[in-house]
């Protein structure tokens, strides 16, 4: 069989798996209530948890994994919003819940310019000018600069940036890209982390300069002072930064980890949906994945199946696992994390 027969054929299976799944219960048809209900539930329940740390009940060692596993919902349901599966026909409740996700995770890109990378993420996975995963690092080799700036959309970009705007100009050189499309990616790439990203980044690297010159003065009895409006700064922010910015901080770096580990880069056959993931479920993984929500357990079965919702997707990954693995789809490659995520030994 062809890639296009195999991936014909797991598209087949798994979304045949869908409807019997919601013929069986058809609870799962009421999309845009569960879709609702779910934000709901992450967006109160969150900020419920940081009033209770904030006036002292709660200890920042449980709020902060709390969070980051709420927001790691949150995240699967802006992933949803972005694909228009909940109140595509009420944008004005589409939109609430996309404006409430941002805000509650401030570190990542804006939603409305991140449907464009995503969509493009889709149709041209694993190539050059995949600008939504390179910018999470997929495609590097594994360095201690890589994990350093795997949660990092700001620095991690701006290091990178040269780099990955000139495979943009070559690509669009060689016919592989319009030239339209490669000038919108970067525009979106760009403005998508403005305001609200750049703002969020720089708080953390101010909590985190802090955070090193406090530790060393601790252990070698030094007296390094910062400048007086850090301290001004971390005052009214010190709220923002426990109840927000750390639990993203490890729900993202946990979520970047898995997801530019699962996709491939570099040598993925054009339009072979079989070549751009693999499913990751080795047990070493499940601390990242248990802040991005299990999101190396299913996202493989989104590339094949890309209009369905990510809890039924879970509830149907059995079945979507056996299709898949039958018909050739990778289950821990590990040895991706060697290959800086190429898909094969040598390179094409």
């Amino acid at each position: 069989m062809t890639h296009q027969q195999r991936t014909s054929a797991i598209r087949k299976e798994i979304t045949q798996s869908y409807k019997d799944l919601k013929a069986k219960y058809p609870v799962l048809k009421h999309q845009n209530a569960i879709g609702f209900a779910i934000f709901a539930f992450a967006v109160v329940l969150s900020l419920l948890l940081g009033y209770l740390w904030y006036i002292g009940i709660v200890p920042a060692w449980v709020l902060i994994p709390a969070n980051a596993f709420l927001f790691g919902l949150l995240h699967e349901l802006e992933h949803d919003l972005i694909h228009y599966m909940y109140f595509k026909s009420n944008r004005a409740v589409h939109n609430f819940m996309l404006g409430w996700i941002w805000i509650l995770r401030p570190l990542t890109l804006n939603p409305w310019f991140r449907r464009t990378l995503h969509f493009h993420h889709h149709r041209f996975s694993g190539t050059l000018h995949d600008v939504e995963e390179r910018g999470v690092t997929n495609g590097e080799k594994w360095s201690l600069k890589r994990l350093i700036f795997t949660p990092d959309l700001v620095l991690g970009n701006l290091l990178r940036v040269v780099g990955l705007f000139g495979d943009i100009k070559k690509e669009v050189e060689n016919g592989n890209l319009k030239f339209e499309v490669a000038n919108k990616l970067k525009l979106y790439g760009v403005f998508g982390l403005i305001p609200l990203t750049i703002i969020a980044h720089i708080l953390l690297y101010i909590y985190s300069a802090d955070a090193v010159v406090n530790f060393i003065n601790g252990i070698f009895n030094t007296d390094f002072v910062l400048p007086t409006w850090i301290d001004a700064v971390l005052q009214w922010s010190n709220p923002i930064i426990y109840i927000v910015l750390l639990p993203n901080l490890l729900r993202q770096f946990s979520l970047h980890f898995i997801t530019s580990n699962l996709h491939y880069f570099g040598d993925v056959e054009k339009g072979n949906v079989i070549e751009q993931t693999q499913v990751l479920t080795v047990w070493w993984t499940y601390p990242f994945q248990i802040f991005c929500f299990f999101f190396g357990w299913t996202h493989a079965i989104h590339h094949f199946v890309v209009n369905e919702t990510f809890y039924v997707r879970h509830i149907a990954r059995k079945k979507a696992h056996e299709v898949m693995k039958a018909h050739g789809v990778r289950f821990n490659d590990l040895g991706t994390f060697r290959r800086a995520n190429r898909f094969h030994e040598t390179s094409k």
